[in-house]
């Protein structure tokens, strides 16, 4: 089932920027104290690096991903999410737009 809403926010209205505009999202904090961000990824192929454990949850469009010491290219969809470990890194590739939430552990 995929994530469409979340209630009592603490939302940051400052836009987190990457690769020059290709990743943009917003950081917000649920009433229990968990932390999220929520974004879109353009066409592009890009490589992220993570801190914390995340999942990346596919809320709309579609992307290809690859995971660090993996060869292999993952196809998601939305509904569909990835867990990637802390201090890790994944590779992603998009045709159109995928548009995502980051669940922080």
């Amino acid at each position: 089932m995929t994530t469409t809403q979340f209630d009592n926010v603490s939302l940051t209205t400052k836009a987190n920027v990457y690769f020059d505009g290709k990743c943009v999202s917003h950081s917000f904090t649920l009433a229990d104290g968990t932390q999220k961000s929520v974004g879109v990824v353009l066409a592009s192929s890009l490589s992220f690096g993570t801190g914390a454990p995340e999942t990346m949850e596919c809320v709309g469009g579609s992307c290809e991903y690859k995971l660090a010491g993996s060869d292999t290219w993952v196809a998601q969809v939305e509904g569909d999410s990835f867990s990637v470990p802390g201090n890790s890194k994944f590779d992603i590739r998009v045709d159109q737009a995928y548009h995502y939430i980051c669940h922080y552990a």
